[in-house]
């Protein structure tokens, strides 16, 4: 990771289950391959409510979509590594 940036993004929200539930399989994940995740709140942002509300947890990979409601911990794994 040359940049700095997390390769990483979760966007959830508070109280949300499938939430907890991917941000367990992003920190195992990450910390397994050695990269940084970062998390933020759709709650925060009324455009991220109005673009994600429905698909939450979402996570982006190098800035783009790679999953939502569930996160495939070994399609995060390829993703990171290959």
């Amino acid at each position: 990771m040359t940049s700095g940036e997390p390769r990483v993004t979760l966007y959830s929200r508070p109280g949300c289950h499938l939430c907890d539930d991917a941000r367990a399989v992003i920190e195992a994940v990450c910390a397994e391959v050695g990269e940084e995740y970062t998390e933020i709140s759709i709650d925060d942002d009324p455009e991220l409510q109005a673009r994600f509300a429905n698909e939450i947890p979402v996570t982006l990979v190098d800035g783009r979509q790679h999953d939502f409601w569930r996160v495939d911990p070994a399609r995060l794994r390829r993703a990171l590594t290959g």
